[in-house]
């Protein structure tokens, strides 16, 4: 063959491996910020229902299953749940766990039933899972119509809640008999990618980098409601967008304070974390990241700088934990040690993402209480 040829045929290759790369990267990062998702995080293995007894539920034992707290149990057909602690003086098989069962919400349990562990405790609205009188709102988003619940209360301060990876705006819902008790108006909004929003264009999440500016509308919604100041109370990405807006809103001086449960802080591992999850094999992870980036527009510096230490302005009440595999701990621990003046962390250990208050209600709420006292 002569050499022009072999050359002609060699850059056909690479030209042909290299579309092929690019094609899987696209690939890859479609997977992990597809909108909406309906597969687990990490850590929410499926577990089988081995047998339901008065106030009680077997399932099959693991590290999952284990966890000390309150969660819900989520399964196909509507199937959702709520147990509490395990019971361990409860005669049961090696393989199995039994927990408390506190209620059936939706559905039937029945024996062999898959189902998974899940942050969301409550179905429905919060009228009809916790008898809170509320309004059905529509804020005004960039891309569309927005749905929201408003709770409210006396207070002039206003919680604005925003759900992240794997829920939706119903697991703003474990927290507002307590805000209620604390007299203070909620607004929970839904945001681009959630049932009854706009798709986000392309139909992939940004993990909070474009999802911000729903929550800006909120805050705007807010103070054409009422609201003297906000404190922007976010999950996952939901924290990543409280941190955005405190950042780059033009209300962000109305913004009193922020609580950050399992905040994304880092763009590119959570994104990795995703793709890994969700079976994108490891060699593709690289090129997840670069596809993720050309494809959304997304640019992690945006993010670190809302996260920065020195970019920060009011205080700050972050909930996390070393059992977080899809927002590592570590850059809580880190931005916590860096502004102690603003920042405080309250460490929850045996809990993964977004489930801080899972692991032990009672602790997260006495933090959140002493924190939000200072501000109201």
């Amino acid at each position: 063959m002569r050499p022009a040829t072999v050359t002609a045929a060699a850059v056909t290759t690479l030209v042909g491996a290299g579309a092929a790369a690019v094609a899987a990267g696209r690939y890859a990062g479609g997977v992990a910020l597809r909108v909406p998702s309906d597969r687990p995080l990490p850590g929410e293995s499926r577990l089988t229902v081995h047998a339901t007894a008065a106030g009680q539920i077997s399932l099959t034992r693991d590290l999952t299953s284990l966890r000390p707290g309150t969660w819900g149990l989520a399964g196909p057909g509507g199937v959702h749940a709520v147990v509490g602690p395990v019971l361990e003086d409860v005669e049961h098989s090696a393989d199995t766990v039994v927990r408390r069962l506190e209620r059936v919400t939706g559905g039937t349990l029945d024996t062999g039933a898959r189902v998974r562990i899940t942050p969301q405790l409550h179905t429905g609205d919060p009228a009809s899972a916790l008898g809170l009188e509320y309004r059905d709102e529509t804020v005004p988003g960039e891309l569309g119509p927005l749905p929201a619940w408003l709770v409210p209360a006396l207070r002039s301060t206003w919680v604005i809640a925003v759900h992240g990876l794997g829920t939706t705006r119903a697991h703003t819902m474990n927290l507002m008999d307590f805000w209620h008790r604390m007299r203070l108006p909620v607004l929970a909004p839904a945001y681009r990618g959630d049932p009854g929003a706009p798709r986000p264009r392309g139909g992939l999440g940004h993990l909070g980098d474009s999802e911000w500016r729903d929550l800006d509308a909120a805050i705007r919604h807010a103070m054409a409601s009422g609201a003297e100041r906000v404190v922007l109370h976010g999950w996952s990405t939901g924290a990543a967008m409280a941190l955005h807006a405190a950042d780059r809103s033009e209300l962000r001086e109305v913004i009193g304070g922020l609580v950050l449960d399992s905040p994304v802080l880092d763009w590119e591992t959570t994104l990795r974390a995703l793709a890994g999850a969700r079976r994108v094999p490891a060699a593709l992870l690289p090129l997840a990241v670069r596809a993720a980036k050309g494809t959304t527009g997304v640019h992690g510096d945006r993010l670190a700088e809302a996260a920065a230490p020195d970019g920060l302005s009011v205080p700050t009440l972050v909930f996390h934990g070393p059992g977080d595999r899809v927002a590592p701990w570590s850059f809580s621990r880190d931005l916590a040690a860096r502004r102690p003046d603003l920042v405080t962390l309250h460490t929850v250990r045996d809990a993964p993402h977004a489930a801080m208050w899972n692991a032990d209600p009672a602790r997260y709420e006495e933090n959140l209480r002493r924190f939000l006292v200072s501000l109201v």
